[in-house]
């Protein structure tokens, strides 16, 4: 499969732009640092990382790698915005990351050249970005390992998801840049649960992720109604 085939290029080319900000904790990507300490420590409680190799999918500025790698991971993170990989790149050898690699490669391509290989996969904020999520699913299991784990997270789509995480956190509190997320590329826990089960992944755990306006803090949950995390094992 093409490495370009599951990607919208307007999706790439909208992070490409924002690529030299990424490590900016101030910048557009503030979210992203964060909830990156929580869903770390959520992985962690999970699936130990110390010794194990990892693999990030959409990786982009390779927030969540670099800090898995500092966890004593063997990361490899991949992505198809030249740009992003890049300042991941950069960032690695300017804080001597250990034991993290970047490739530009889709999640497909490397399922072909790479199957069952890794004891733990990642895809965090990505699926919502794509056009055809199942197929990033699918090859995420068929990445790790058998009895290996998965995590996904992702954005519910319903009316409150829509007010909240677009109309309030793009347009209002201004947390991210307008056209971040499309309604209609958001994603349903049960179809997410769906892709899992058709791609031999089963649930373990659901977790939600809330944003408070009036403490500016993240915290995990059982309130899936907006953002969401899924944590799921390969079926043996």
């Amino acid at each position: 499969m093409s490495d370009t085939i599951n990607a919208d290029p307007a999706e790439l080319a909208k992070f490409s732009e924002l690529a030299h900000r990424w490590w900016d904790p101030e910048s557009e990507f503030r979210p992203l640092h964060q909830i990156n300490p929580l869903r770390l420590e959520w992985i962690i409680g999970l699936a130990p990382l110390v010794g194990k190799k990892v693999l990030d999918v959409g990786c982009g500025g390779g927030i969540l790698a670099d800090s898995m790698a500092r966890k004593g991971a063997d990361v490899t993170g991949i992505d198809l915005s030249t740009k992003a990989l890049r300042i991941a790149q950069l960032h690695a050898i300017e804080t001597q990351t250990p034991s993290v690699q970047y490739r530009e490669i889709s999640a497909e391509a490397l399922a072909s050249e790479q199957p069952s290989q890794f004891d733990v996969v990642t895809c965090m904020e990505m699926l919502e970005h794509v056009p055809d999520p199942a197929s990033i699913v699918r090859s995420c299991a068929q990445l790790v390992k058998p009895g290996g784990w998965v995590f996904f997270s992702t954005i519910n789509r319903n009316m409150k998801a829509f007010a909240l995480a677009i109309v309030a956190a793009e347009y209002v509190l201004k947390m991210l840049p307008r056209g971040t997320h499309e309604y209609a590329k958001l994603i349903q826990p049960h179809e997410l649960a769906a892709y899992c089960r058709e791609a031999g992944l089963e649930l373990r755990q659901a977790k939600g992720l809330s944003y408070s306006p009036l403490t500016k803090r993240y915290s995990l949950g059982a309130d899936t109604s907006v953002n969401y995390l899924f944590a799921t094992q390969r079926v043996v």
